[in-house]
């Protein structure tokens, strides 16, 4: 099939490809980018007015599959990050059972293949079963295809076992993924330390259940020259932290999620259980710093951590409530909400933090509209306003903390391997 999109705003600062042009979509690759293409194809799209950019890369993905496909599944996952123009997606291992074994990732592996809608990549666990005690087999793992190891839920308690897991990851290349958390400090904790849990009269979770193990994760990290990723970073100190680590030029990225940059913990006054995530969400000063750490690079990427939930398992006392909430059909509009149109950063920027960076971390060959690769893309239009509203997830749980917010910025065409992929 051949397809052209007419004068679209392209965004990809990679290929240095910013402004008004035609690209031509031919058998899946991106056959030509001019001012004005005039050639006979099979379909054409009108992005005039409309912004083109690279699909988005999201690397912090629950689709609780296999094990809870009540919560979400492959598919409906997929499908759902089709509609927030995202073609490539890193699954977390929590999963039950959990994804510790290369017979687990076969079964994996062949799931997606007959469901999955975009690329799924695989992370395995850093322990067995996430118990924080033996080390899985990277080697065996690797060989099946894995691309990442995490314990996410879970900090690594054992230092010396954290510090094998960060030499193997190193040796074997696979993405080490840290979930920061010393569970002896946040404890049973379910919101922010500070007022406004004494307000709520819920146990507050300290920042310091963060930061400390951050900083610890760093000070490894710097002893044996390994890279780590940490994930969901939500608080001033740790941005702090991190920012000193990358001048002194420790190899650690990091990423964190849309309601960090958007939302504070006043947030949960009227105790929306949509809203209890972990960490959790912080004070005005935290959002601000998070906020200016994407800005100025520190914060290397935005990730969803779409962590699905069923209505039974949310709509319960705020104590009694999972934490987590769905993201990956509202991370990009909340993202030109609170940082585009703010004019915090511009849309290279936003490409940057969520396709070229994801991209370059994954170690994959994503994230821009380079001539001769397969065409990955989305067509949105930046000004449209929409609410978020339950019936409108493809998403199998409706567990979002954005219920009821004003957004902006819509996604009307994803376009995978040169076929539209959604609307469907």
């Amino acid at each position: 099939m051949r397809l052209i999109i007419k004068e679209g705003y392209i965004v990809d600062p990679v290929n240095n490809l910013i402004g008004e042009a035609d690209i031509l979509i031919e058998e899946g690759i991106i056959k030509k980018i001019n001012k004005k293409i005039e050639e006979n194809v099979d379909n054409i799209i009108s992005a005039k007015d409309r912004i083109v950019m690279p699909a988005l890369i999201d690397l912090h993905v629950h689709l609780r599959e296999p094990g809870r496909e009540d919560k979400e599944t492959i598919l409906t996952g997929t499908e759902a990050a089709s509609k927030g123009g995202i073609t490539t997606i890193l699954v977390m291992p929590n999963t039950d059972p959990a994804i510790d074994s290369p017979e687990a990732v076969r079964l994996l592996k062949e799931r997606i293949k007959r469901t999955a809608r975009i690329d799924v990549l695989i992370a395995s666990t850093i322990t067995l079963r996430r118990e924080g005690k033996v080390l899985v087999d990277f080697e065996a793992l690797k060989k099946e295809g894995v691309v990442a190891i995490t314990d996410d839920g879970s900090s690594v308690d054992d230092e010396n076992l954290l510090l094998k897991a960060m030499q193997e990851a190193k040796e074997k290349d696979l993405l080490l993924l840290l979930h920061c958390e010393d569970k002896s400090l946040s404890s049973k904790g379910m919101v922010n330390l500070g007022v406004i849990s004494t307000r709520l009269g819920l146990r507050g979770i300290p920042k310091e259940a963060e930061y400390r193990r951050v900083e610890r994760d760093i000070k490894l990290s710097k002893k044996i020259n390994a890279p780590i990723h940490i994930t969901h970073v939500s608080c001033k100190e740790s941005v702090d932290l991190i920012a000193k680590a990358k001048k002194e030029g420790i190899r650690v990225t990091c990423d964190t999620a849309p309601h960090y940059f958007s939302l504070t913990e006043e947030e949960l006054l009227n105790f929306d259980t949509n809203k209890k995530v972990n960490p959790p969400l912080r004070k005005k000063e935290d959002l601000l710093a998070i906020k200016e750490a994407l800005k100025e690079g520190i914060i290397d990427c935005i990730a969803s951590d779409h962590a699905p939930h069923t209505e039974h398992e949310k709509e319960v006392e705020f104590e009694n409530a999972e934490f987590g909430t769905i993201g990956l059909e509202t991370e990009l509009a909340v993202a030109i909400t609170y940082l585009v149109e703010p004019g915090l950063i511009d849309w290279c920027k936003l490409v940057e933090l969520f396709c070229i960076n994801p991209s370059k971390i994954l170690k994959i060959d994503k994230g821009t509209l380079a001539i001769g690769k397969p065409a990955e893309l989305i067509i949105l239009d930046p000004s449209k306003e929409w609410v978020v509203k339950k019936d409108d997830f493809l998403s199998l749980s409706k567990n979002s903390a954005f219920l009821g917010m004003r957004l902006k910025g819509k996604v009307e065409y994803t376009i995978y391997k040169g076929k539209i992929i959604y609307p469907f």
